[in-house]
């Protein structure tokens, strides 16, 4: 099995501001185990970069003014991942900006999961911790994954984080429901993981699309910037 975790950094929260990529991060497993290749480029997004972004992960435009644009790493980045299954923290967010960029290279790409199944590390972890705090930063404590290297975001720093969360999260949980609790294989324990999470037990669900997860977290992220937002993970 291929996995490919994958993170990226941003000029800003919301497309429909006109905000790009400015950096991408992926670490390859198979079958969880982590095989050295790995891709990461910083991309020139050819507009100014949000105060408020640039505070967190350090980029600046000067830095980037020399960097490639989109297009012109498009191929060399979709042949990486395609096939792969995806694991991202929050997905809605990376998910939404790789769609906005593809878009605009005008070259025919489809949607990113046409390509690739898609695992949102966010979503199992609020399965798994319900009531707690799931941000990348509050598992890597949770698991005794060392981030004390991450004074700054960086796509490639927090890709290399979230597969040791999610190594962790998915390879020795106890069963709730075992009177003498155990610790399981990995693969079967994350097989049961992704099992619970796409069970629907006979509900009706319409899901939202990519997009509308996406400008869901831009909304939530804007209520933070004016005062604390309880739905928001710190």
């Amino acid at each position: 099995m291929r996995q490919i975790i994958l993170d990226t950094e941003t000029t800003g929260l919301n497309t429909e501001e006109g905000h790009r990529i400015i950096e991408i991060g992926c670490i390859e497993l198979i079958n969880r185990r982590f095989t050295g290749k790995r891709y990461h480029q910083y991309i020139n997004p050819e507009r100014q970069i949000d105060e408020g972004a640039q505070a967190v992960h350090g980029l600046t435009q000067d830095f980037l003014q020399s960097k490639p644009v989109f297009n012109q790493i498009v191929r060399e980045f979709m042949d990486f991942i395609t096939g792969a299954e995806l694991i991202i923290h929050n997905a809605p967010f990376d998910i939404g900006f790789i769609n906005y960029e593809l878009n605009l290279t005008k070259q025919d790409w489809k949607s990113l999961n046409e390509y690739c199944p898609i695992v949102d590390t966010l979503i199992m972890a609020r399965q798994l911790h319900i009531g707690q705090r799931n941000s990348l930063d509050a598992l890597c404590k949770r698991y005794n994954v060392d981030n004390s290297k991450r004074d700054l975001h960086g796509a490639l720093l927090d890709a290399r984080l979230l597969a040791d969360v999610y190594l962790a999260m998915t390879g020795g949980q106890s069963s709730l429901f075992e009177e003498h609790q155990t610790i399981e294989p990995a693969q079967k324990k994350s097989k049961e993981i992704k099992k619970m999470m796409t069970e629907q037990r006979n509900l009706i669900v319409i899901n939202a699309t990519m997009d509308e997860l996406a400008a869901h977290e831009m909304k939530l992220q804007k209520m933070a910037e004016k005062g604390k937002c309880l739905w928001v993970e710190e």
